[in-house]
């Protein structure tokens, strides 16, 4: 422990053995406390870390990084956040050695690509674990790794400008994959060229020896090739992309295929995942396997073969009915959300199949909140779908104006329990049902609930 304490500039208090080893990854969860663990401490809005101190070092915990003695062995530091940072960078660069990092931003796509990219490169991949891609999960993910990691492979999510530029502080990308400048966290950022601003300092941290894999048809992530010291290599549909995808097509269940075109040659993939999305995503996993010295014939079958591995995006379950629940309500913003609806729309077209959207609102996206609701409420009226079913207040009421205003019908409820009753009423076999809203709605029990369906007026 004392070498950890002087790296994160801390004392030790309370420890009766200083050079007890931390030898498994941290945990900010009392609860996923292991022997040899080192359990952080840290202020939340509602709870306080060093009250579950205790607990994590009965678990097994060696000690707890923590801002003052709490009566069982501890680091103390001045900032519980900033010294994981110091931990981290010091694993990443004077532990691991020849690790090489993949470091994943963008206003969508993120963990698909990140899902995407560690199930394609060869070797021994570490990646992040569901979304811990901030300040927190980053270090955190740095401290799961160890020498024989061939690829870490880093999402980096962002709320402000500078917020990037900190996480590769701690870890120094040696491949930048940006998937997209969108609207999401508008709000918080101020406009859509704030956001390219900040996911742009994903590429500027590149050494000229990196590489910078950038979204070739997105005229914002396209400009960040003049922003960076490295090598450049773009994809995407466009004539101009270095890793394109030819002949996109949409299977029954909304998984796309394509031919994978590069350089070097050209091979079929078959994706596993839904939504034509994903076609992008995966694009960015060639282009980053390729760096890793995998012919095109070994990135499609690998990209054929990859599968979701992140709860609540596009997570697609087909119940014992027939009826298909589609959970991708981790997190929503107006792309993401015309992405899903699109996919929903892909997956029915069978005499008896409906597509059933289940929505409810986006979160942050500032003083376009309401024009935002009411476009992809018209969005989804224009996709023809059977039925559109709007849950929550006031976000829900002008997505209703928005499929209105273009001529369709929709249901707004109050609650999910109100959806759940109406949903149980009439599903039927063959119906496929897409969950989608911000993170904050949690709508995600709403999916959980509809995979168990109970026997109602419809069944009879």
């Amino acid at each position: 422990m004392t070498t950890i304490a002087a790296v994160v500039r801390g004392r030790l208090a309370d420890v009766l053995d200083p050079e007890a080893k931390v030898t498994q990854p941290a945990v900010f969860d009392s609860r996923e406390a292991v022997p040899g663990s080192l359990f952080l401490a840290l202020k939340g809005e509602h709870t306080d870390g060093r009250a579950y101190a205790e607990a994590a070092v009965n678990k097994g915990a060696v000690a707890a990084l923590v801002t003052r003695p709490v009566g069982v062995p501890a680091i103390v530091v001045d900032d519980v956040l900033k010294a994981m940072g110091r931990l981290g960078r010091f694993l990443l660069h004077d532990s691991l050695g020849s690790t090489n990092v993949v470091a994943i931003t963008g206003s969508a796509g993120k963990t698909s690509t990140k899902d995407l990219i560690a199930q394609v490169l060869p070797g021994n991949v570490v990646a992040t674990r569901q979304s811990f891609n901030n300040e927190i999960g980053l270090p955190i993910t740095i401290t799961t790794a160890h020498k024989g990691t061939d690829y870490l492979v880093l999402e980096m999510g962002a709320r402000h400008i500078g917020d990037i530029q900190e996480l590769t502080r701690i870890a120094e990308p040696d491949i930048s994959v940006v998937t997209n400048v969108g609207t999401a966290h508008i709000g918080e950022f101020g406009g859509q060229e704030n956001i390219a601003q900040a996911k742009g300092e994903i590429v500027e941290a590149l050494q000229p020896s990196g590489l910078a894999v950038l979204n070739g048809d997105d005229d914002f992530v396209r400009e960040m090739q003049h922003r960076t010291r490295g090598r450049v290599v773009t994809y995407g549909l466009g004539e101009q992309a270095t890793i394109r995808a030819l002949n996109v097509g949409i299977d029954g269940h909304g998984r796309p295929s394509y031919a994978l075109s590069t350089p070097e040659g050209t091979a079929h993939v078959q994706l596993q995942f839904i939504g034509e999305v994903q076609v992008y995503n995966s694009l960015a996993a060639a282009a980053v396997a390729r760096e890793a010295g995998l012919d095109v014939e070994q990135i499609a079958a690998r990209l054929s073969e990859a599968v979701p591995r992140s709860r609540w995006r596009m997570e697609t379950t087909i119940r014992a009915d027939g009826v298909t629940i589609v959970n991708d309500a981790y997190n929503a913003n107006p792309h993401s959300m015309r992405h899903s609806l699109n996919a929903l729309a892909s997956m029915t077209g069978g005499r008896d199949q409906r597509a059933v959207a289940v929505l409810g609102r986006m979160n942050e996206l500032g003083e376009d909140e309401r024009t935002a609701h009411e476009e992809i409420g018209r969005y989804a009226a224009g996709l023809d779908l059977d039925q559109i079913i709007l849950v929550g207040g006031e976000e829900a009421g002008w997505m209703l104006d928005g499929v209105s205003s273009a001529g369709a019908k929709a249901v707004h409820l109050p609650d999910q329990d109100s959806a759940l009753e109406l949903l149980r009423r009439t599903l039927r076999a063959g119906d496929v049902v897409l969950v989608k809203a911000s993170r904050g709605v949690e709508l995600q029990r709403l999916a959980e609930e509809l995979l168990h369906p109970t026997p109602g007026p419809a069944d009879a």
